[in-house]
């Protein structure tokens, strides 16, 4: 079984027990949260779609972390002029696990 599911503007494949990163939330650490969003769910073969999304279906996830994302270097550099600016950024994540898939 498994669900399409809308976090944070961005649409992740989820199934039971799995762990993913997402945008970051506003949610403290160990905090259970309803995500209900739901687009798409396959459960033996039967697929049901939202238009756009399913009424009555949820999924359950708790957060484990938040973190952030590898550095990235922004270098900018204009050749003969002096001009050098270096910036790095990272991105902050929230890692959750889902717990369950509900579809009434």
């Amino acid at each position: 079984m498994y669900a399409i599911v809308d976090i944070a503007g961005k649409q992740y494949r989820v199934e039971e027990k799995e762990k993913l990163f997402v945008s970051r939330l506003d949610a403290e650490v160990g905090n259970k949260i309803e995500l209900d969003n739901v687009l798409l769910v396959e459960k033996k073969g039967d697929v049901a779609i939202g238009k756009p999304r399913i009424e009555g279906a949820s999924i359950k996830a708790t957060v484990l972390d938040h973190v952030k994302a590898d550095k990235v270097v922004v270098f900018k550099k204009k050749k003969r002029k002096g001009y050098r600016v270096k910036r790095g950024h990272r991105q902050p994540y929230t890692q959750i696990e889902i717990n369950t898939i509900k579809v009434s």
